[in-house]
């Protein structure tokens, strides 16, 4: 006959067992299971099965069974087995079970021998195709494995965005006016964020926190007096750091700013660029162009 649903189990099945403490001149004992009368268990005195019934060897109800004659502790030995109730029983055969037969994470991480983590002996190399465990201590511990390529790419990120140029001829600056400064040469522009030819500003396209720096020299001719001067960063149009010198009114003389921030920007308007602003009397000064003399730069240090 058919069944309907799931067939029945058939392995690895048994009946539970009770065996009991014999107590002199006892007829009386208690089963650690209910039953509904004695044809459900099975009992066996002295390894012979017991007739059951009224008159009989013995009678059962609930929780109760009640033998026909006592027995003496030290001589005689008795179990039931209870017939109406199966349970799992020994390991099944080695090797008998499959991966078919685990469900999905079915193996926990109670079930996993700390000491197959921890004293272990520390890796000093990692081959491309090892797998590396992690615990996820935002999925309660779960253990989850990586690969080394997945493992070094996720430390740390790249210092990218990043760019530095720098001016490939003199800017001369007007007295006291706050003037954009035109580093105009690229040393290297990783994704193509600074406009070295309009704005001579740097927009990252991707958030993030910089490292933001840049350098000048600002000399003056023989008829100039420089009373100072500054170096500002600006981020959106608004000064965000400056840095300024004075000369002590040296005559046709030079002086350096240099400066540096970490800024935090977004990915999609943020922008920064350099002013400079010299204070000086008679004369043409200006920023010193080449790569010794001028610099403007940012990389990404952090998402």
């Amino acid at each position: 006959m058919a069944y309907l649903g799931n067939a029945p189990a058939r392995s690895f099945i048994s009946f539970e067992r009770q065996v009991f403490t014999i107590v002199n001149s006892q007829t009386v004992y208690t089963l650690s299971h209910s039953v509904t009368n004695e044809n459900d268990i099975r009992l066996v005195v002295n390894n012979v099965v017991q007739e059951p019934g009224s008159g009989k060897a013995y009678t059962a109800s609930g929780t109760t069974l009640t033998l026909s004659a006592a027995l003496t502790n030290g001589t005689d030995e008795m179990y039931c087995v209870f017939l109406g109730r199966a349970v799992g029983t020994v390991d099944p055969p080695a090797g008998s079970v499959d991966t078919a037969q685990l469900a999905s994470e079915a193996v926990t991480d109670a079930k996993v021998a700390s000491s197959i983590i921890t004293g272990q002996t520390a890796e000093t190399s990692i081959a491309t195709d090892d797998l590396i465990l992690l615990s996820d201590t935002s999925a309660s511990g779960a253990l989850k494995k990586m690969t080394r390529a997945n493992f070094v790419s996720g430390i740390g990120g790249t210092n990218t965005p990043a760019f530095q140029a720098y001016m490939s001829s003199n800017q001369v600056l007007s007295n006291d006016i706050e003037t954009l400064l035109q580093f105009n040469t690229e040393d290297f522009d990783t994704a193509g964020a600074y406009d070295h030819s309009t704005n001579y500003r740097f927009t990252p396209q991707t958030a993030g926190k910089y490292f933001v720096y840049a350098m000048v020299l600002t000399s003056g001719d023989a008829n100039s007096t420089l009373l100072g001067g500054g170096l500002f960063v600006r981020k959106n149009g608004s000064k965000v750091l400056e840095s300024r010198s004075n000369p002590k009114n040296n005559n046709g003389r030079a002086f350096t700013n240099s400066i540096s921030i970490i800024l935090d920007l977004n990915g999609s308007s943020d922008y920064v660029d350099m002013f400079g602003v010299v204070d000086q009397s008679g004369g043409t000064p200006t920023i010193e162009a080449g790569t010794r003399f001028s610099r403007f730069g940012a990389y990404k240090i952090i998402e």
